[in-house]
């Protein structure tokens, strides 16, 4: 069985359970996904199970990816994301995947790309705590001194001031509430990284 699922974040909204308790949930639009290809450890060094997301017109792709989704048996996709799974023996190229792979209450980890916030200091960034705010401070929001004494250079890692978000974040402990396999809708209980539109992988927690 394929261990998570390809969507797009919708945003949020809230639902009510059986004792009229107010939930907030995210919605995620999933699936289908279908396989495009199988990675085998006697071919490839490991084994995984490519999957494609969103239909995507056949003059938007080059010729390669023509080959590639015709020897598949699927029509091209937008998006091609890996699983890493232990054994593929009863996955087969061309199968299609819903929301059916989850159930109420299932603990999963989300994947997306978070909001770009553009260039910021260091205690917006880093949650620095800054210099005191009184007469004769010049440095109140200012990182100071970047760079040691006798190497006489800036070591690698060193929090600063710079770009920050959009980049790869995960969310675990995540809860799905509902599942509505009709709509490809994934509710789940919590926040997920992104801005609505954006592309979020789906996987099963392995903590349980």
């Amino acid at each position: 069985m394929l261990p998570g699922i390809l969507g797009r974040k919708v945003g949020m909204t809230h639902i009510f359970d059986d004792t009229g308790i107010m939930i907030p949930v995210s919605v995620i639009q999933a699936g289908p996904v279908f396989v495009t290809q199988i990675k085998a450890p006697e071919k490839d060094g490991y084994s995984a199970v490519q999957v494609g997301f969103e239909a995507l017109p056949k003059r938007k792709i080059n010729r390669p990816q023509h080959g590639h989704f015709r020897n598949a048996g699927v029509e091209p996709t937008r998006f091609l994301r890996e699983f890493r799974v232990d054994d593929a023996s009863s996955i087969t190229v061309g199968q299609s995947f819903s929301v059916e792979l989850f159930s109420p209450g299932d603990r999963i980890v989300v994947s997306g790309t978070s909001k770009g916030k553009g260039f910021a200091g260091g205690m917006k960034r880093h949650h620095f705590h800054g210099q005191t705010m009184t007469h004769g401070f010049m440095t109140h929001r200012r990182p100071c001194s970047v760079g040691a004494t006798g190497p006489a250079r800036v070591f690698k890692g060193h929090k600063g001031p710079g770009h920050m978000g959009d980049e790869r974040v995960s969310q675990s402990g995540l809860k799905i509430v509902a599942v509505d396999v009709e709509k490809n809708l994934l509710l789940v209980s919590g926040s997920i990284p992104g801005a609505p539109g954006g592309l979020v992988e789906v996987r099963k927690d392995r903590k349980g």
